[in-house]
């Protein structure tokens, strides 16, 4: 199978490449080459999306697969390759959902509005919006031929954006652990890996449909302890704080600086918690939660587990609030 990638070097692009090519596949990765280097065994093709696809129009791809977040890049390749192209995988996002709230949702679920004439994906919504109106151009150009998926949280080796990477690394540091008193809250991540092995089975076999791609839902304590069983050294104690006294102290939920990751209000419950079911049905496997955590440590680790991270406390507001605020376990 030939494959085109529209990306390749980094994070499930890299990965959906890396395993084409463990395949056997014939792989090229369409990028500009800045962010990092394409797997061993694929081809770069040098491009920068925003001057389009250039000597690329026309040819013929058994497979493209598309992780763009910009409606204009989207629909130049649709237009360039779409009408040859044998299957296409569209990575969209599970943010393009308009209820944040509800649990188990599934894709019938009420979509924000598509927007075409902004790039801006500072926000979940300006991001979701962004990526409906992706998927709209995705199927209305291909059609039967379409893949879309809609993954949640993303894990795993060479995840960069400092959330589910939070946890193995503070958590392996052992001591007084501060985590959120929320036991319960539903909590969904997908390993990369496992992603982008069903792309490359899906372009295999031809699957199309959309799909919420995540893992099955877990509570957030549980995961919690499965880390800890994974990475804890002895005498780890896992401390629980309330969630008021959280946010009383500053404490923002999810992501951002001075933050803990994966926590989030029951007004976002619902993102967190979508029917895997489908998904799995159509053939996405989910690795042990110890190879994902190990793999996940190992790259904090050379990245560097004392750099200034972009989600997640640091050491001496941890401190602070387990000082003033702590409630065991």
């Amino acid at each position: 199978m030939r494959m085109l990638v529209l990306g390749g070097t980094v994070f499930l692009g890299n990965a959906v490449a890396a395993e084409a090519v463990r395949r056997g596949h014939d792989v090229c990765c369409a990028a500009r080459g800045s962010s990092g280097a394409v797997p061993d065994g694929a081809k770069l093709i040098p491009r920068d999306r925003g001057q389009g696809l250039g000597a690329l129009a026309g040819e013929r791809f058994d497979a493209v697969v598309d992780v763009a977040r910009n409606f204009r890049w989207v629909r130049d390749a649709l237009d360039a390759l779409g009408p040859t192209a044998g299957h296409w995988s569209f990575v969209s996002t599970i943010n393009v959902y308009a209820d944040n709230e509800t649990i188990g949702q599934s894709t019938d679920g009420q979509l924000l509005d598509p927007i075409t004439d902004s790039d801006d994906v500072s926000t979940p919504e300006s991001y979701g919006g962004i990526k409906v109106a992706c998927e709209n151009a995705v199927r209305d150009a291909v059609g039967d031929r379409a893949f879309v998926l809609r993954p949640g949280l993303i894990s795993g080796p060479d995840d960069r954006s400092d959330r589910f990477g939070y946890w193995p690394t503070r958590i392996s540091r052992g001591g007084r652990v501060l985590v959120p008193d929320t036991p319960d809250q539903p909590i969904q991540h997908t390993d990369v890996r496992d992603l982008a092995a069903w792309i490359v089975t899906a372009a295999e076999q031809r699957t199309a449909g959309t799909f919420d791609s995540v893992g099955p839902t877990t509570a957030l304590g549980a995961l919690l302890e499965g880390i800890a069983e994974v990475v804890a050294p002895p005498g780890t104690e896992l401390v629980a704080v309330a969630p008021e006294a959280l946010t009383g102290a500053g404490v923002q939920p999810w992501s951002g600086p001075k933050s803990l990751p994966l926590w989030l209000p029951a007004s976002h419950h619902g993102v967190v918690s979508h029917d895997a079911s489908p998904a799995l049905d159509a053939g996405l496997r989910i690795r042990p939660i110890a190879e994902t955590v190990s793999a996940t440590l190992a790259t904090e680790r050379d990245l560097g587990l004392d750099r200034e991270r972009r989600a997640g406390l640091n050491p001496a507001e941890e401190a602070d609030l387990l000082a003033t605020r702590q409630r065991p376990r």
